[in-house]
């Protein structure tokens, strides 16, 4: 279904790249993309407030409820991270090939059903299929909605992004909050009732996505469409010529018909990206696991203060997304930030390599400023790497390249935890250091590496100042050298 393109939609897309006017409320009233966008935004707010409900209270209901010791617990959580690092390329490789509409309406489906079968089933192999599923869902589905967006809401993509993460963690909120009314009661039946509200969070939120068009690409093409691709070859002959048999050895699909196409798995420099992308998203696991754990074995603050850490970082996404997306619109401000970001986190590691063993007052005061800089991180990162992912990809692939971008977060949430547990923490302060210097490192580079694609890049926001004004992407595969799937 081609997706609607009225009045109202073309004056959300704009020019701009941030902020736009009005606050946050007026913004979701009004969001990039027009109606499909808000549409798309409630189901994104509902989908998270079920994750939220869900995430609070599975460590438990495993536990008390499936029976599961801890070495079977850690088991499954980890099955569940290396099933979701599957979900963001196997979701962009069939969002190249079929509608993204569609394929996000699975992706509830399936949870719903994996989600729902936690009522029945509680044999320990069952459940590991069960959350492995789930997890791949997740992925696949916020892959999905990230191609949405870039598809909907143009050129102010940026803007949606800060507008999707301000939902989710409003939804995350509210959803621990629902599940803490379970959790208090505490019977099995109140756990059930848990599962039912995340199931009905899925049906509420694929109903919602029903309600949408099939967005199209900013070449006017729609997605999920390999005839739609065809077309956008035969569009730009100059195109095919240039990157030709020499696109298919550097990145293309080598598939009939398809020979135009970038492959991302043949693109070193976009690999390099996603690979420097993952120490990049070392905040999560350092708000979720890092601060936690070192302020119970490293400090006399008291254990009341770890909510703290969540509600800081809840309260400042939501209040601050918007404004930092305002100032890292275009692909040339996500670099400077990705390498922003490396500092802020070296400064959060520094806080909890001198957070003082002894004191409670002291070391609450400088864990909660650890947290405050964790948070900036993300905030910084969630633009920037989306951002990037984005604009280093060729358009007319962009699809694949989004899905394996979509891999960095998930290797990210599998094998973080484990750094923290088995280096950073048994290492100490030291382990600290190392880490921050570590990631501002890989900052420095991931931001020379993006700001040198994106010189070999065509288009106004990403022309180098060698390339000359006006060429198209023949002239540009011409001076490089190279075709797009092979710049790096």
């Amino acid at each position: 279904m081609i997706g609607r393109r009225g009045a109202g939609k073309n004056g959300d897309r704009g020019s701009g790249g941030g902020g736009g006017g009005g606050g946050l409320a007026a913004r979701l009233r009004h969001p990039p993309g027009g109606r499909d966008a808000r549409i798309m935004l409630f189901a994104q707010l509902l989908d998270r407030t079920g994750t939220g409900v869900w995430g609070a209270s599975c460590v438990l209901f495993f536990t008390f409820v499936a029976g599961l010791d801890g070495r079977r617990l850690g088991l499954l959580l980890g099955a569940a991270g290396v099933a979701g690092i599957a979900g963001s390329p196997l979701a962009g490789h069939l969002a190249a090939r079929f509608r993204v509409r569609t394929l996000l309406i699975g992706c509830h489906l399936l949870r719903l059903a994996a989600i729902g079968a936690l009522l029945v089933f509680t044999r320990f192999q069952v459940l590991l299929l069960l959350v492995a599923v789930t997890s791949l869902g997740d992925r696949a589905a916020k892959m999905l909605e990230m191609l949405f967006a870039t598809r909907a809401a143009g050129e102010q993509r940026g803007t949606y992004q800060a507008l999707s993460r301000s939902v989710a963690n409003a939804g995350y909120a509210l959803g621990a909050g629902l599940a803490a009314i379970g959790l208090a009661v505490g019977t099995r039946e109140a756990y059930q009732v848990l599962i039912l509200a995340n199931g009905l969070s899925f049906v509420l939120a694929a109903a919602l996505v029903w309600r949408t068009g099939e967005q199209r690409d900013e070449g006017g093409i729609e997605g999920g469409s390999g005839a739609g691709e065809a077309v956008a070859g035969a569009a730009d002959p100059g195109k095919a010529v240039a990157e030709g048999p020499d696109a298919v050895k550097a990145g293309g699909l080598g598939e009939p018909g398809r020979a135009g196409l970038a492959n991302p798995w043949r693109d070193r420099g976009y690999l390099r990206f996603v690979l420097l992308d993952i120490p990049l998203c070392l905040d999560d696991s350092i708000l979720g696991v890092g601060l936690p754990l070192w302020l119970i074995e490293h400090t006399d603050a008291p254990h009341a203060v770890v909510p703290a850490f969540l509600i800081i970082n809840t309260v400042l996404v939501v209040v601050l997304q918007m404004t930092v997306s305002a100032r890292v619109g275009r692909p040339r401000q996500a670099a400077g930030a990705a390498r922003l970001y490396g500092l802020t986190l070296l400064g959060c590691c520094l806080l909890l390599a001198f957070t003082p063993e002894h004191g409670a007052w002291a070391a609450t005061l400088v864990l909660l400023a650890a947290a405050v800089l964790v948070t900036a991180a993300e905030l910084l990162r969630s633009v920037s790497s989306w951002e990037l992912a984005v604009s280093l990809a060729p358009p007319e692939a962009r699809a694949s390249y989004l899905g394996v971008a979509g891999m960095s977060q998930s290797i990210q949430k599998s094998a973080g935890p484990m750094l923290l547990t088995g280096a950073v923490m048994v290492a100490g302060p030291a382990g600290w250091l190392v880490l921050g210097a570590a990631v501002a490192g890989v900052s420095v580079a991931q931001r020379h590496f993006a700001l040198r694609r994106l010189d070999a890049l065509p288009g106004p926001d990403t022309r180098g100042s060698g390339e000359v004004a006006g060429a198209g992407p023949a002239a540009s595969t011409a001076a490089t050298g190279r075709g797009a799937a092979s710049v790096s």
